[in-house]
């Protein structure tokens, strides 16, 4: 009869609850009265005290009755039935507030009745129900005619009222009358729709007979929610006033109502409520047309009864659910809480937070830079460190060979050669290749990469410290009244490393100039293949018919017909040349492979000493208040951990509520 989310089979609580409830639906229900006996009470007291303590807040629904209705519908006239006490009456919208009318059947023959709202219960009488409702919903959403989503409870206690919890919700309008916002269709609809969109909600539709159900707003936005109808419940008001074609209008079903239909006559004037539940009886009895309606489909008393046996029902199968979702909430909120950096009181206890902060920062650098790991950065890319640092020093590569190339390419084959050679001659042997030559070549060729070394010495240095910063501020982002701190201390630790590394690279390109030095065998040997091409060099010199272009193995092809000018210093401009070439590709490869252990060793020394030692000297000395606000817990953290024990404080006494009725129902139960 009644769909809802399926909780988990718990168990034997959930059994014992069914039983119960089971218990309940098979008495023999007198009208209104006999609802739920002393047994079966406890559990809606327990949902009742679960909604005092706002436990919806922390995302646990709870099950409720929430009921809705078009302005005019009847809404407050079913409800007065229900609760045997008047409700505010007059034009425009009665309920400015959600409702939550919480009546239990109460042995004495005086009734107790109460407000709850703002913190406050405030006691009144049947008398004065009315009034006091208006004066607390005039405190809740103002003297005028807007409305509020801050709830408002009334508690009645009396002898032969049903035991049900139901929300009354604001009637639907969509015309704004004077004093009234301009979107207030708007704001009713947002609370309707926050009320009845869980599955927890069963939704107690109150429409007019005198209207075409299809066309009621209240029914468009409970199909928003439960399109088929598996959780709603219609009560058709005003029977008396438009009985003709009823019968066909609730058992056609047009608009999808599946727990049914229940015909009522609403209260007319000076009667009181048991004429009027007279007269309801006769009515239904009587009439020719409203006495065909089958007798389990009129009345407040068979309204009541269904209404308990669903609220039965709905407790039944969400109590389960509920428990496990309050233990899962606060495991949850506890966790994070330990999560949460310990609250600091003195300085000692501010420099251990502290180094506990650089050691983790330590671990986490030492895996990226250093192991190549990164379990904990594995969609972010740029902190890939390892892989990075080896497309970085590819490019840098690269770089060099596209610079020297672009330097050949500036003058004719061995022009710039033959050039120094001419300035390098002197008074000695001829055909010796001067040593003089040789390096006034290397040193042009050091020149202009020179700037290369340095320029990605200090892209590195940029990429690092971006990485740097980014670990140092996710594990001191507990304490950001530190991190201007250790920001300052990151970057000035490596501006200082950057320093140290253009030194080095300016110290290393002025060795590469000074001398021509290699242990390197494949200098000697790519020498030797290259030189293998000069007698067909020579040839193409001293015979003018040949052609001339020239191929060598490792440069390509080269024009040289303009050195025929120039036969007395070819070949040895061509043994230059070669020379060149082979020591070249050594001088790059050393500048890359040094430039890689330089940047290694750098980061480890970093990692492993400079870092800390930056760290310590910033917070503890130049800026040593740095420490003591660490004492100072920030305003983000301070909301998050008053949060979280507020949660806390909450879902413990939610679990101790339903902990002491699972306790009674084991009682029953034995």
């Amino acid at each position: 009869m009644l769909f809802l989310k399926k909780s988990p089979k718990n168990s034997f609580e959930l059994s014992m609850i069914k039983d119960l409830v089971q218990a309940v639906q098979e008495e023999t229900l007198a009208p209104i009265v006999s609802s739920y006996n002393e047994r079966i009470r406890p559990l809606l007291d327990c949902i009742d005290r679960l909604r005092n303590l706002k436990v919806m807040q922390e995302g646990i629904q709870l099950p409720t009755i929430v009921v809705v209705g078009d302005q005019s519908s009847g809404k407050s006239s079913v409800l007065e039935s229900l609760a045997g006490i008047s409700l505010p009456r007059g034009q425009g919208i009665c309920t400015r507030v959600p409702l939550i009318m919480r009546l239990q059947s109460h042995p004495s023959p005086k009734p107790e009745v109460s407000l709850e709202f703002n913190g406050r219960v405030v006691p009144t009488d049947e008398d004065h129900i009315a009034q006091a409702i208006s004066v607390a919903t005039d405190e809740i959403a103002g003297r005028s005619k807007g409305i509020s989503n801050v709830p408002l409870t009334l508690i009645v206690k009396k002898n032969g009222v049903p035991d049900l919890t139901m929300v009354d919700l604001p009637g639907i309008t969509r015309v704004p009358v004077h004093g009234q916002p301009e979107d207030i269709y708007e704001q009713i609809s947002a609370i309707i729709m926050e009320y009845i969109k869980p599955e927890e909600s069963i939704i107690l539709n109150v429409l007019s007979a005198t209207v075409d159900f299809s066309t009621c707003e209240s029914i468009r936005m409970s199909q928003k929610v439960d399109k088929m109808g598996e959780r709603t419940l219609a009560v058709v008001t005003k029977a008396d006033k438009s009985p003709e074609g009823l019968l066909e209008k609730v058992t056609a079903d047009d608009v999808n109502i599946e727990l049914g239909y229940v015909c009522v006559r609403n209260r007319i004037g000076d009667e009181s409520y048991e004429e009027a539940r007279a007269v309801e009886a006769t009515l239904f009895e009587t009439h020719p047309l409203l006495s065909k309606i089958h007798k389990s489909m009129v009345g407040i008393p068979v309204l009541a009864q269904k209404l308990v046996q669903i609220q039965a029902t709905i407790i039944s199968k969400c109590l389960p659910d509920i428990v496990r979702k309050i233990n899962d909430k606060l495991t949850a909120s506890v966790a994070e809480l330990n999560k949460l950096p310990q609250q600091l009181h003195s300085v000692p206890e501010a420099v251990t937070a502290f180094m506990r902060i650089i050691s983790s920062a330590k671990e986490s650098l030492r895996k990226i830079f250093i192991r190549g790991e990164f379990d904990e950065y594995p969609d972010e890319k740029e902190m890939h460190c390892t892989a990075r640092l080896a497309e970085m020093l590819s490019d840098y590569y690269g770089d060099l060979q596209f610079i020297s190339i672009k330097v050949e390419q500036k003058q004719k084959f061995l022009e710039e050669e033959i050039s120094i050679l001419e300035e390098a001659k002197g008074i000695s042997l001829p055909n010796f290749l001067h040593r003089t030559a040789f390096l006034t070549s290397l040193q042009k060729m050091v020149k202009a990469i020179s700037a290369t070394p340095a320029g990605f010495v200090n892209k590195f240095w940029e990429y690092l410290q971006g990485v740097l910063v980014s670990v140092l501020m996710k594990h001191s982002d507990n304490y950001p009244q530190l991190q201007s701190s250790i920001s300052r201390a990151a970057q000035s630790l490596v501006s200082k490393k950057r320093e140290q590394s253009v030194d080095w690279v300016l110290q290393i390109i002025e060795m590469e100039k000074l001398t021509d030095y290699t242990c390197n065998p494949e200098y000697a040997a790519t020498w030797h293949d290259l030189m293998r091409s000069q007698d067909r060099f020579m040839i193409i010199m001293n015979d003018c018919t040949k052609s001339t272009t020239l191929e060598i193995d490792g440069i390509g092809e080269v024009e040289v017909g303009h050195l025929r000018n120039h036969l007395v210093v070819a070949q040895q401009a061509f043994d230059l040349k070669m020379r060149m070439t082979a020591y070249w590709k050594i001088v790059l490869r050393r500048l890359v492979d040094s430039m890689a252990l330089h940047l290694l060793f750098s980061i480890q020394n970093l990692v492993n000493k400079d870092m800390e030692t930056e760290m310590v000297n910033e917070l503890m000395g130049t800026h040593r208040g740095a420490l003591e606000r660490m004492l100072e817990e920030s305003p983000s953290i301070a909301g998050k951990r008053y949060r979280l024990n507020a949660s806390i404080k909450l879902l413990r006494e939610s679990k101790e509520i339903v902990a002491e009725i699972m306790d009674k129902i084991a009682a029953y139960a034995d």
